[in-house]
């Protein structure tokens, strides 16, 4: 089978054909070129924290920690170093193999910066995938978080060139780009993705893919969030997104970047079983796992393991990439499955123990 070609030229046409395709073409267009790139059945883990929460300067108009908004949330300090590696470990005996970590802030200030880069080493330093939101960052920034060994930056850009103004007017879509440019200078990966459901159309969804896909190297990870509305920000009453709208802005991310993981994230504690299933079936292959993503809900951990276990999915082990040939030899040895399996499912289990 020829492998899909990695493409950096996708025009808006090409990608609103995709998004025009009739439902059953578009998901099974998407989960062959998945099963050209992945295990179908294995799905990367990843805990987000929030180490700094509220009293963003930001206005972005979904966000509860935008301190332009009263939306009930109180601010908090950063996190102390201490608690932070604690949850990481915890995570980890619960079968996460990144940690995430979020901060409220336009930019991290001089003086914090010391302590960010400590938690990066000290997470590190438990072989987890360490991941940070800080917002925007310049050059020196970024270089000093790759220094300390920091694998991935989350930095998205949410929606389309076009809406984005519709949604932040704080900063600018560009800014958001040098941002991404200078965490690939550095030398670390990126995570960048958006939101679904904030009011945009079709063509902004296509937009914000096309914009992801042409970007000179593919995000390594692309989320893909649903809008979770809360109160007293002003998308609270937005209206609500086709459930299949999502379903195949997921296909459509997947078909466009064959070798990105594709993260199922915010708003998953208002998907059912079956919408969550059918985002695998669509290309996601990776999602948040535990009971709150930075300020929101996220579906229980145990859920989360029922489900996997009634879809017949594993979690992806780092550093366990195996190619197509392997496979189908049968050479990935089905007791280190089980053991994956057993990592997952019995996790509160041992972490009691």
């Amino acid at each position: 089978m020829t492998a899909s070609p990695i493409r950096h030229d996708w025009t808006l046409d090409e990608i609103r054909a995709l998004f025009d395709l009739p439902f059953n073409d578009l998901v099974f267009k998407a989960q062959s070129v998945h099963r050209e790139h992945f295990d179908p059945n294995e799905v990367q883990v990843s805990t987000l924290l929030s180490i700094k929460t509220g009293a963003c300067p930001e206005d972005c108009k979904y966000c509860p920690q935008s301190g332009h908004y009263n939306t009930g949330l109180e601010k908090e300090k950063l996190l102390e170093i201490e608690k932070v590696v604690a949850e990481a470990r915890a995570a980890k005996d619960k079968g996460a193999s990144r940690f995430c970590m979020g901060a409220a802030w336009r930019s991290p200030s001089r003086k914090d910066m010391p302590y960010v880069l400590d938690m990066v080493r000290q997470v590190k330093s438990l072989g987890l995938e360490t991941c940070m939101t800080l917002g925007m960052l310049q050059q020196d920034e970024a270089n000093q978080l790759a220094e300390a060994g920091l694998d991935y930056y989350n930095h998205n850009l949410d929606t389309s060139e076009k809406y984005y103004n519709h949604i932040i007017t704080t900063r600018t879509y560009q800014d958001r780009l040098d941002t991404l440019d200078n965490v690939r200078k550095a030398g670390m990966k990126v995570c960048c993705g958006g939101i679904m459901g904030m009011g945009e159309d079709e063509d902004d969804r296509a937009g914000l893919i096309m914009q992801l896909a042409n970007l000179p190297h593919h995000p390594e990870s692309v989320p893909i969030n649903m809008l979770v509305k809360v109160a007293g920000t002003p998308l609270e009453d937005v209206e609500d997104l086709d459930p299949f709208e999502f379903v195949r802005t997921i296909a459509v991310a997947r078909i466009v970047m064959p070798e990105s993981h594709v993260r199922l994230s915010a708003g998953r504690e208002n998907m059912n079983d079956q919408m969550q299933a059918l985002c695998f079936l669509a290309g996601a292959n990776s999602i948040f796992y535990g009971e709150k993503l930075l300020t929101t809900a996220n579906p229980e951990a145990d859920h989360d393991r029922q489900l996997f276990k009634r879809l017949g999915i594993r979690p992806e082990q780092r550093g366990e990439a195996h190619t197509d040939e392997e496979r189908e030899a049968g050479l990935v040895d089905a007791l280190e499955k089980e053991r994956n399996r057993h990592l997952f499912y019995d996790a509160t289990e041992r972490q009691t123990a």
